[in-house]
């Protein structure tokens, strides 16, 4: 699951307008909606205050963050995307 359907499932979830989210991130509504609508990206910064805002822990919502950071990146090589992430897994080994 994406970051932005995420956030969009429990923003329904919690019967939130999109307009008190915007509020709660200083930003104007319509760039609210990009960003759950995919169009544009949250900030980490708005990660974390969205987690708390949804009751949610804050690495689920990161992970989720990240991982479409990722894709975006290695979606574009689609011969090698997979040989990438395994690439990035081993070297991660040894940091975890």
């Amino acid at each position: 699951m994406l970051f932005s359907e995420r956030i969009k499932e429990l923003r329904m979830q919690y019967k939130l307008p999109q307009r008190h989210l915007a509020a709660a991130l200083d930003i104007d509504t319509a760039t609210y909606c990009k960003i759950e609508k995919g169009e544009r990206k949250a900030k980490r910064e708005q990660v974390c205050i969205l987690s708390g805002l949804f009751h949610v822990k804050q690495e689920d919502l990161i992970v989720l963050w990240l991982a479409d950071k990722v894709s975006d990146i290695v979606a574009p090589e689609k011969q090698v995307a997979i040989n990438v992430l395994s690439v990035v897994k081993e070297n991660l080994k040894g940091i975890v």
